[in-house]
């Protein structure tokens, strides 16, 4: 088709094999559409498309994807608000008769359905970051990192250490909403054993709050790290080994332990085991 149809927010650009989705910046934009930038689908990925009445004079366009053809929507599980759904386009009322023509030109080039055995739609693209509630969350494209804050992480995380999670040891991640109650980002171990406790004393997790882990954050880091969970074979255990560590790091650290312990929430021989594996770091 070649033809753009623009509407709030965003413009489709469709093409002979994919639509290619451009997300406006403004201030009445979506924090998420915003941080996505764009998001080229492939027809393969689609399964339907549908046109119906909106809100205040409005139609919305939507295609509806694959299960498992998005990164994006897996992690999100259902969770993304109407108005966060990037694959909604909202237009005036008085442009439905085009849009029901793109619909219709685009439902004629539709050939497949069901689950997809791969994700068709590229993830967002690593280094990524962001801010919990108990600690800094960072993605190199190779391996997750958990940096845990002091004024926010609980006892059980701080015996526990930083974390590093090499990709190839996960089997995937678990996102719940900062929209909900008990909001988290989870990661999911090949070899977990027994099931996993409450996000706030999980070291594979980290903990949402009001203002921290925002949706246009910690999806597309979620998203970014399930696709390339999925397209990395596990790894031997003994390529795990973490890197040195900045001696101011760990002497922040020694010197919150000790309040953890003069606090009573850490043993001695807790203090004593996870002081030396900290100097060990250095």
């Amino acid at each position: 088709m070649g033809d753009v149809l623009a509407g709030f927010h965003a413009a489709w650009e469709f093409g002979p094999d994919s639509v290619l989705i451009r997300y406006e910046r403004g201030l009445r934009t979506p924090k998420l559409f915003q941080a996505l930038g764009e998001r080229r689908v492939p027809l393969e990925a689609i399964e339907a498309v549908t046109l119906a009445p909106g809100k205040r004079g409005t139609v919305v366009l939507r295609i509806e994807l694959r299960p498992g053809a998005d990164p994006l929507l897996e992690a999100a599980s259902g969770q993304l608000r109407e108005s966060s759904d990037p694959y909604r386009l909202v237009l005036p009322a008085e442009r439905e008769t085009l849009a029901e023509y793109y619909a219709d030109e685009l439902r004629a080039q539709l050939t497949e359905s069901g689950p997809a055995e791969r994700h068709l739609v590229a993830a967002p693209e690593a280094p990524l970051q962001f801010k919990a509630y108990d600690g800094k969350a960072t993605f190199d494209g190779t391996a997750v990192s958990f940096r845990w804050f002091w004024t926010g992480a609980s006892s059980a995380k701080w015996k526990a250490g930083d974390q590093r999670f090499l990709v190839g040891e996960l089997s995937g991640v678990e996102w719940r909403s900062p929209e909900v109650f008990e909001g988290h980002l989870r990661l999911l171990p090949r070899d977990a054993g027994a099931a996993a406790g409450q996000p706030d004393q999980d070291p594979a997790a980290v903990v949402f709050g009001l203002g921290y882990g925002p949706v246009h954050e910690s999806l597309p880091f979620a998203a970014a790290v399930l696709a390339a969970v999925r397209n990395c074979a596990p790894v031997p255990a003994m390529s795990t080994a973490r890197a040195r560590r900045d001696p101011a790091d760990i002497a922040e650290r020694i010197r919150h332990l000790g309040e953890l312990h003069q606090a009573g929430l850490v043993t001695d021989e807790e203090f004593s085991s996870k002081k030396a594996q900290l100097l060990a770091e250095l």
